[in-house]
């Protein structure tokens, strides 16, 4: 998951699992999942990135960056 991968990087914390509201049931996505086949067959063939280096990747910009990512358009 996203937080494991900013744990692992980071090297310490904790994680608490907070249950789904249920208020936002049916009306916000609890699990999301992109499918890549129309990409795919469309030709795309620049190669994705798995999760754990791109979790990784970002957390050492945000450890450059002193934390944050301005966008300075």
């Amino acid at each position: 998951t996203l937080a494991q991968g900013v744990l692992k990087y980071f090297g310490s914390g904790e994680l608490e699992y907070v249950p789904f509201p249920e208020v936002l049931k049916g009306k916000y996505q609890s699990f999301t999942e992109a499918d890549s086949s129309k990409l795919l067959a469309a030709g795309y063939d620049g190669g994705f990135t798995n999760i754990e280096e791109a979790i990784a990747e970002y957390c050492e910009l945000l450890d450059k960056h002193e934390g944050y990512l301005r966008n300075d358009r």
